[in-house]
């Protein structure tokens, strides 16, 4: 009798296909698709063992240190959806769910907020807008200022203007009105950059340029580099903000962090200036 704890070794795993061939058309379909994913776990099986057996401790540590990532990465992500909610459905004045959500592979796969942490962007504190229901974080953060938009102007018994449907999303704030039915200053859910809505035929939705300047000071002390934002107070000195960063770019994304934390309705309309 066989032990049916030991894997088969490769000549029992192909004489399955042998037999999945003799099974009736709709058994074998079925069949032919699980041994062909069963062949797959094997292979990448043997691939991971080659890792590690291919220089020493060296291909362990990375596997290591990459699996331990994925698990940090993962903990990010559902603690935002959690806390944050993430899912297109806004903010929550209280936590958004009373019991935590049931997860599927597919909800893994598809879901853009993994990608984001997967990639090492911070997630943002705040749900960002959606089009056609999925986070567009590229509207916040892409290098593209215009972006061609389905949109409506939402109004309320009277006839006047109060929201603004874009993308199916009806989070919209409208600011400032600049042309009356044609052109509007545009924020989502009070948080983020602004945005000037033109309804022409296309409809575009085009970034405003930044509203306020604040310094990131970089200090050299002791061979390390610091550095920090400065935050004017309405009282007092100004409030220097530690960045942990090791480069202007990280100081900068760091810098946009704590602004989206603490000052959402400011997040994305303030340029930074760079002073050694």
């Amino acid at each position: 009798m066989t032990n049916n704890s030991e894997p088969l070794d490769a000549d029992e795993l192909m004489n399955f296909a042998e037999r999945i061939e003799q099974l009736p058309p709709a058994d074998a379909q079925w069949m032919t698709r699980l041994f062909e994913e069963c062949l797959r776990a094997r292979t990448h099986e043997a691939e991971l063992l080659a890792g590690l057996a291919d220089g020493g401790g060296a291909s362990g540590r990375e596997l290591e240190m990459q699996l331990a990532q994925v698990a940090l990465d993962t903990t990010e992500w559902l603690n935002t959806l959690w806390n944050v909610g993430y899912m297109g459905a806004g903010c929550f004045p209280a936590q958004p769910r009373s019991a935590f959500p049931m997860i599927g592979m597919e909800d893994i796969l598809k879901s853009t907020l993994f990608a984001r942490i997967r990639e090492g962007k911070r997630p943002l504190p705040f749900p960002p807008p959606t089009r056609q229901g999925l986070p567009w974080h590229e509207l916040l953060e892409g290098q593209r200022e215009d972006h061609v938009v389905v949109a409506e102007i939402l109004r309320d018994e009277t006839g006047r203007a109060i929201a603004a449907n874009i993308e199916a999303c009806p989070d919209w704030h409208l600011i400032e009105e600049c042309e009356v039915g044609r052109e509007y200053i545009v924020q989502h859910h009070g948080k983020g950059p602004l945005f000037r809505l033109r309804l022409d035929n296309p409809a575009t939705l085009r970034r405003e340029p930044p509203r306020w300047q604040r310094r990131i000071r970089l200090q050299e002390r002791g061979g390390f580099s610091n550095y920090t934002l400065e935050w004017p107070q309405e009282n007092g000195p100004a409030h220097n903000v530690a960045l942990r960063a090791t480069t202007w770019d990280r100081a900068e994304s760091e810098a946009a962090h704590w602004i989206a934390t603490t000052h959402p309705e400011m997040y994305g309309q303030v340029s930074f200036d760079r002073v050694e």
